[in-house]
C-alpha cells in the first residue's frame, strides 16, 4: 500500500480513492478542469461542503493539484479546510464524498452540517 505525505498546513488532500473517482467523473467532461470545494451556510449546525465541476480556477481560489487531479477551494472555505483530508467511500447503500476535517468542533445528528 501507497504511503501517503501529508503536509497539514496544505487546504485538501485527497486518498488515492477520492482521486480515482475524480478523474473517472472528470474523463466525461473535457471543459472542466477540476472540481471546486467550498462551504455554505446550511443545516442545523451552521456549515456543510460543497463539490462542484469547475472549468476555470477562481481568482482567488486555492488550487492543490495531486496525482493530476485538480482541487479548488473557495477564498471563504480555506482556513476552514486547512489539513482536511478528502476521501471517496462506497458501501452496499451509498457511495459519497466524505470530508475528515480535524478543525470541525461540532456535528448535527444527521451529519448534515458541522460547525468551527
Amino acid at each position: 500500500k501507497k504511503k501517503i505525505q501529508v503536509d497539514m498546513y496544505a487546504f485538501v488532500f485527497q486518498t488515492p480513492s477520492a482521486v480515482q473517482k475524480i478523474k473517472e467523473l472528470l474523463k466525461d467532461k473535457p471543459e472542466h478542469v477540476g472540481v471546486k470545494v467550498g462551504v455554505r451556510t446550511r443545516g442545523c449546525n451552521g456549515l456543510s461542503y460543497t463539490l462542484e465541476y469547475t472549468k476555470s480556477k477562481g481568482d482567488s481560489d486555492e488550487e492543490v493539484v495531486q496525482d493530476g487531479v485538480r482541487v479548488f477551494i473557495e477564498k471563504k472555505a480555506q482556513l476552514t479546510l486547512l489539513g482536511t483530508e478528502m476521501d471517496y467511500v462506497e458501501d452496499k447503500l451509498s457511495s459519497e464524498f466524505v470530508f475528515n476535517n480535524p478543525n470541525i468542533k461540532g456535528t448535527c445528528g444527521c451529519g448534515e452540517s458541522f460547525n468551527i
